[in-house]
């Protein structure tokens, strides 16, 4: 199994070393990733500008090979695709990020618009993402996303897949269970901050202004707040058939392989 493991929060990002480390153990594993912290950059490519491109050494005692990409999370997984690997790729993995990724705040995300690319080249993707309140808790979301990335990749499916996998702000033994869901409602929109400086004005473009929203039971939104895992199978195509079969049988595969009760 070919595994090519990208992010948006960048090569220092800990949340990209805790699944790589998990996906070693089980894959042909390359890594390229942005050069620094892309996050918001949804499924954006650098179109007017030629990109660099570095190999750099893999930390902590790691054998895959590793790329920075001095452009977008899109841009990582385009390279990757047409350039870096020389194999096809049978699994494309995005994060893990630093803070969820939820309902239609999605297409804002750089970690989504990586796997987003890959499922245009055929390939079955997935984005894992985990919420936070004070610590970031990596681990779970190392195991959940690799165990997620065997039971894709060991599918005959007549289509790739896409996945957004979510993880809450809990250790495993916290967690409720997992949930295949929808997409839920957005959760914040942008806030403007002005600052002035001398003669300049500058402004600064905030991802926080809070919505009053009811997260319904079925979304996303809602089984984060209530410690579950959601697996959210997307259609970029934005129609309202999912596969049914594939969603049965990954929420059955997952509960089994990690030991946890859906309710």
């Amino acid at each position: 199994m070919r595994v090519l493991l990208t992010n948006d929060d960048g090569i220092h990002s800990p949340g990209l070393w805790a699944i790589a480390k998990s996906l070693e153990e089980i894959a042909d594993l390359t890594v390229v990733v942005p050069d620094r912290d892309q996050s918001g950059k949804g499924a954006s490519m650098t179109l007017l500008s030629p990109l660099t491109v570095e190999e750099v050494p893999t930390p902590y005692g790691m054998s895959c090979p590793t790329f920075t990409v001095d452009g977008t999370p899109g841009d990582c997984v385009i390279m990757a695709c047409e350039s870096l690997c020389k194999d096809p790729i049978d699994v494309v993995v995005s994060g893990i990020n630093q803070g969820a990724n939820m309902g239609l705040d999605v297409f804002n995300s750089g970690t989504f618009g990586a796997a987003l690319h890959g499922y245009f080249r055929g390939i079955n993707s997935i984005a894992v993402s985990v919420f936070y309140r004070q610590d970031v808790i990596y681990s779970p979301a190392a195991l959940i996303g690799a165990e997620m990335t065997q039971i894709v990749c060991g599918q005959k499916l007549s289509s790739p897949t896409l996945l957004n996998v979510n993880l809450p702000a809990c250790d495993f033994k916290d967690i409720k269970g997992v949930d295949l869901t929808e997409l839920g409602p957005k959760a914040y929109l942008e806030n403007v901050e002005t600052v002035k400086s001398g003669r300049r004005t500058f402004h600064w473009l905030r991802h926080n202004k809070p919505l009053e929203a009811v997260y319904r039971e079925g979304t996303d939104v809602w089984s984060i707040n209530n410690d579950r895992v959601s697996i959210t199978i997307v259609n970029p195509y934005l129609t309202a058939d999912n596969d049914t079969t594939l969603s049965t049988f990954l929420l059955k595969k997952s509960l089994d392989s990690l030991g946890l009760i859906s309710d």
